[in-house]
């Protein structure tokens, strides 16, 4: 099946909680952990999650190094998410008793940057648009199909 490259569709494998991803003629494996009664066959949706965020943190400043003629050797960025009650989170602005989904990323720049370039970077990190679209406003619409 071909799809656009925004189009992705997520079918059940039958093992687990295993999933087979198809985004355009790419093919990846979503599962739980064992441990949530997964088969552990890939990374769970949260770790394809910050995958997507690290990736396009990393693909924007390398954009942006080229296009400025910085000498950036190599980007690695490190992600962690945790769910943290609203009331932990002392630049959360919300209720409360509820919890607030927090994703730290580290960024780690190689090459023979001055720190204003370094100190740049960090904020065009800001910029990169899985970044973006994470902190927009989202509509989610779902609507039940027929099977194809």
């Amino acid at each position: 099946m071909s799809q656009s490259p925004r189009e992705v569709v997520v079918t059940e494998t039958g093992a687990g909680f295993a999933q087979r991803i198809e985004i355009g003629r790419h093919v990846l494996t979503t599962d739980e952990p064992e441990s949530a009664g997964g088969t552990d066959t890939g990374p769970d949706p949260y770790g394809l999650l910050l995958a997507a965020l690290g990736a396009c943190t990393s693909m924007t400043l390398r954009m942006y190094a080229k296009r400025k003629g910085w000498p950036l050797e190599s980007v690695s960025v490190r992600l962690r998410h945790e769910k943290i009650h609203a009331r932990d989170c002392a630049e959360c602005e919300t209720n409360e008793n509820s919890r607030v989904d927090r994703i730290t990323r580290e960024v780690s720049l190689s090459g023979s940057l001055s720190d204003e370039q370094r100190t740049r970077l960090v904020e065009i990190a800001e910029r990169c648009p899985v970044h973006r679209t994470l902190l927009s406003p989202k509509q989610i619409l779902t609507r039940l199909v027929s099977p194809a």
